[in-house]
């Protein structure tokens, strides 16, 4: 699952969360943070917990520890489904706490409508980078590579490829083949920190970056192969193939693909406009 799936907003506070067993799992500690302004969420809930016995009772042993996107990457952090997080909120004093019921309830029934119709889910995203003041364009190309990416992942599933590390293994593989740099240099380059990478890509690099993964997705099927080994060849040997289109493409218009640019800035200023155009339609 993208990272733009991952973290979510409620009043402009980030909360991250994971798909598990079906449902959306969220990062407790957020959630704690949203509603208090805790500087230390963790041991706030910890407090809560000794605080109130049939709360421990009750949630103690319904929140788990799952892989959560975080700056140092992937980690378990304490998560709860919708349910267990209702029970939370019932102990926090916050004024925030029943807008937050309201948005809890409806970002599960958003996911319910998108499992039983996926054309709501594209339509969700696109309205999503729309709003943040992308190109529809580059929307285009971005909604293509996710569906790649899919494809890719899924292909690697069916061939032994299980653990996440083993993703980001041949992800990074791929890349350093197409634009000789690994995911993590590229952000750097980017000036990027927690920021998904493939929402700060110029269009071009986003063909590229396909044209990687679709040519590795490919070689896995003709050559079948099985393994992390196996697949771990053929993402440099697709890789290389994007990273040799690339090199021709630059030669013959005497340009560079990889590129230091990024949509920070123009994020930012598309929400400055939807909290400016949020405000006077509260006026009006």
């Amino acid at each position: 699952m993208e990272h733009n799936q991952t973290i979510i907003l409620f009043q402009e506070k980030g909360i991250r969360r994971v798909w598990h067993n079906e449902e959306w799992f969220f990062a407790v500690n957020d959630v704690i943070s949203v509603l208090t302004n805790s500087l230390n969420p963790a041991d706030y809930f910890r407090k809560m917990l000794i605080r109130d016995i049939e709360l421990k009772k009750g949630v103690g042993q319904f929140v788990l520890p799952l892989p959560v996107p975080t700056t140092r990457g992937k980690q378990n952090l304490k998560c709860a489904n919708r349910q267990t997080l209702l029970r939370i909120i019932m102990s926090i004093p916050s004024p925030n706490a029943e807008p937050f019921k309201l948005w809890l309830a409806q970002v599960g029934e958003e996911r319910m409508q998108e499992i039983e119709n996926p054309e709501l889910a594209i339509a969700r995203i696109k309205a999503i980078y729309q709003a943040k003041g992308y190109s529809e364009t580059w929307i285009e190309a971005r909604m293509k590579s996710m569906n790649l990416r899919k494809q890719l992942t899924d292909e690697w599933k069916i061939r032994g490829i299980q653990e996440a590390q083993e993703y980001s293994i041949l992800t990074a593989e791929i890349a350093k083949a197409t634009f000789g740099l690994t995911p993590s240099q590229h952000k750097d380059l980017k000036g990027l920190e927690r920021q998904n990478l493939r929402d700060h890509m110029t269009q071009l690099e986003l063909i590229f970056s396909m044209l990687g993964e679709e040519a590795t997705r490919q070689i896995a099927v003709n050559d079948d192969s099985q393994g992390f080994r196996e697949n771990f060849d053929v993402a440099q040997r697709g890789g290389a193939m994007a990273g040799d289109a690339l090199k021709g493409f630059e030669k013959s218009k005497n340009l560079k693909v990889v590129s230091s640019e990024n949509f920070i800035e123009q994020i930012s200023k598309a929400k400055k406009i939807e909290r400016i155009i949020k405000k006077k339609g509260k006026k009006e």
